[in-house]
């Protein structure tokens, strides 16, 4: 397994950023390994994969540097379990903190071309560079890519997916106020990321020789969807991406119960079952596709019933389950349950 070595100054620097290049390339693995998630990603995938695969068809070397760059993960005959290995670095720049998409678009193009050929065999995992690839442009091919997904597929949501993914790092900074660093660490990429004690973070499953991080900016990356890496730029920076909670990336996944709902009403009952993460009003507006105005009276009557409770936490306010609540939530979840 690769792990990273953290002092804990290190770890106490560290937090999540959001990132609109990092979204993007997340949006460009989906529509090339083409397999949705859930239900909201295979609408989306129906939206523009379609134009994806057509763009591609029409340009050959840059399907073929899009396959190679992307290592196993640009495979279509391996599995999703098999999938793994290094994607080439210049096509995913390590995320910095409050950096636009033009400004992170214009890193992959200004890549030394002599590195992205580099770059390519290391996810090819030593393989020979394909043919058609000894050449000087792979970045601005790259970049140009980019530049269509984001404009094409991850803009007109962005402003939606962006209320989503805030509020999935707001459930997990609330989340080490209550049960540190390691308990957030963990739950990151299940299976892959944890924390291991004595200063060390398991990044991924490979066996790579660890890296002492100790003194660098520490950034973690949600994004909407499935997907997750890490990144570098030695020895200033390191980044884990990972895939946002998968009931803020799909409000679907565990609808309320419909005796809930009965209670309840759907709206209030839909976003009863969504505060068992905290959450702002704005982000459950995002979240839910609720107007502003019906959210905070649906607030209103669950606090009023002390089913959820608020709090602030820096300039916003927060509102989560009460332990009531999270009774109510249970219960009704769990179909032909009875009292005496």
């Amino acid at each position: 397994m690769g792990w990273w070595q953290i002092d804990a100054d290190t770890l106490a620097r560290s937090r999540f950023v959001l990132s609109p290049l990092a979204e993007t390339f997340a949006c460009l693995q989906l529509m090339h390994r083409g397999e949705a998630a859930h239900p909201g990603e295979q609408a989306w995938l129906r939206t523009h994969l379609p134009p994806y695969r057509a763009l591609l068809a029409a340009d050959p070397l840059t399907a073929r540097l899009v396959r190679a760059g992307l290592g196993r993960w640009g495979s279509p005959r391996v599995s999703a379990v098999e999938r793994g290995g290094w994607i080439a670095d210049f096509l995913a720049p390590t995320p910095r903190d409050g950096e636009s998409i033009e400004e992170g678009l214009a890193r992959v193009r200004a890549t030394d071309p002599v590195q992205a050929r580099a770059d390519v065999v290391v996810a090819l995992q030593g393989a020979p560079l394909p043919a058609g690839l000894h050449r000087d442009d792979l970045p601005e091919r790259a970049a140009d890519l980019l530049t269509h997904v984001w404009t094409e597929a991850v803009r007109p949501y962005w402003n939606r997916r962006r209320h989503i993914l805030r509020a999935d790092v707001v459930a997990r900074t609330a989340q080490v106020s209550q049960g540190g660093w390691a308990s957030v660490l963990d739950s990151l990429r299940p299976g892959r990321s944890r924390w291991l004690g004595e200063n060390r973070l398991q990044v991924n499953l490979h066996e790579y020789p660890p890296r002492n991080i100790s003194g660098a900016e520490l950034v973690f990356v949600p994004v909407t969807p499935k997907a997750g890496w890490v990144s570098w730029e030695e020895p200033e920076r390191y980044a884990l991406v990972y895939t946002c909670a998968g009931a803020l990336a799909d409000p679907t996944a565990r609808p309320a119960p419909a005796s809930l709902a009965a209670l309840l009403g759907p709206a209030r009952a839909a976003a009863l079952v969504l505060l068992g993460s905290p959450m702002s009003t704005s982000q459950l507006t995002a979240v839910t596709g609720q107007g502003l105005g019906s959210v905070g009276r649906h607030l209103k009557v669950l606090l009023e019933a002390g089913l959820v409770e608020r709090r602030r936490a820096g300039r916003s306010v927060l509102y989560s389950r009460t332990p009531a609540g999270d009774v109510l939530v249970e219960a009704q979840d769990r179909p032909g349950t009875r009292r005496s």
